[in-house]
């Protein structure tokens, strides 16, 4: 039943020719966005829209292009909010027009001074319930997938409504395959390139200047991992990024730095290791040997939870083919 080819109309209401120019973008860059993105076709005559494709192609474009025309009284439509609700479809399958109220219900929303955050999607929903729930969390998958920007979100959170006294960001300062030489200024100045994103996250939810107060007053401080011995952090927010490029020894160092009060977050992609050849992912060990461990959560992610371009879910899909095949 899915290979076959059907037609749907649907009829968008009210009609208002304001509403219908925002939906549809400029030249129907819209219409054509999703055509491409669920390989349909559509047509439309005013409010009333004929869509044609595979069966489950076409049931799936339906509910975007109403799930999309409902935001258009509050929202600006832009390409980046037509791929992101592709992508809650894609990845919620939502197939049926009426969810259930208990899976409305059980939605996790982060309040931040710059606005409100939730996860796309049921993975990214069931990672930050366990971030909440547990006092060491491990979010793996690939680029894309959120679990940096939401273990920052959950971490502001917290910051904010007094749970933790501080954040404290973490990651290995190991190159991405090239040689940076030596880097002028203090420690947390000679780090700040490998902290980037979590510095993007931050600056998304608190401002420019409020980021800079709390880093001064040291609030939120940045820890590069080789100097977290012998630390206990008590109270705290702790993000360790990129934790593919830990070692076996780093990685358990840093676990057994986590005090009363506080919540570890650690994230990182075993795909993308920029260690030497010789020496083993300290993620990828940690995943085995705490695998069965009370009160550790780990959430996985996958190419269809990929939220960034189009293009990046694609690729992301075609290293995974390659390598099975190559297994």
């Amino acid at each position: 039943m899915s290979d076959i080819q059907i037609s749907q109309e649907i009829t968008l209401l009210p009609v208002d020719n304001h509403r219908l120019s925002n939906f549809c973008g400029k030249l129907d860059e819209h219409l054509r966005q999703i055509e491409q993105r669920l390989e349909v076709e559509i047509a439309n005559r005013g409010n009333k829209f004929k869509v044609t494709g595979l069966a489950n192609s076409v049931k799936s474009a339906c509910v975007v292009i109403q799930k999309i025309f409902e935001a258009t009284n509050e929202e600006v439509i832009t390409p980046e909010y037509i791929h992101l609700s592709m992508q809650d479809s894609t990845i919620e399958q939502l197939t049926n027009t009426e969810p259930s109220n208990e899976h409305v219900n059980n939605h996790v929303f982060i309040k931040t001074k710059r606005g409100v955050i939730k996860g796309r999607g049921e993975n990214q929903q069931h990672y930050l319930k366990k971030i909440m729930a547990n006092d060491i969390n491990f979010g793996v998958g690939p680029a894309g997938t959120g679990k940096t920007y939401l273990a920052v979100a959950c971490a502001v959170e917290a910051l904010q409504t007094e749970t933790v006294r501080r954040i404290i960001l973490v990651r290995p300062a190991v190159e991405a395959g090239e040689k940076l030489g030596f880097l002028p200024g203090d420690m947390a100045q000679k780090v700040d390139p490998y902290l980037r994103p979590l510095y993007d996250a931050l600056f998304d939810m608190l401002g420019f200047e409020k980021v800079e107060k709390l880093l001064e007053r040291n609030v939120i401080e940045v820890a590069p991992l080789a100097f977290m011995r012998g630390r206990t952090l008590n109270d705290s927010f702790i993000i360790l990024d990129e934790a593919q490029n830990t070692t076996t020894e780093q990685i358990k160092m840093f676990l057994t730095r986590v005090g009363f009060g506080s919540t570890a977050v650690v994230t990182g992609d075993v795909t993308q290791t920029d260690l030497p050849n010789e020496k083993m992912s300290g993620l990828k060990h940690v995943l085995e040997v705490l695998k069965d461990v009370n009160g550790i959560s780990f959430t996985f992610f996958g190419a269809k939870d990929v939220v960034r371009h189009p293009l990046v879910q694609r690729i992301v899909l075609a290293y995974e083919r390659y390598e099975k095949a190559q297994d």
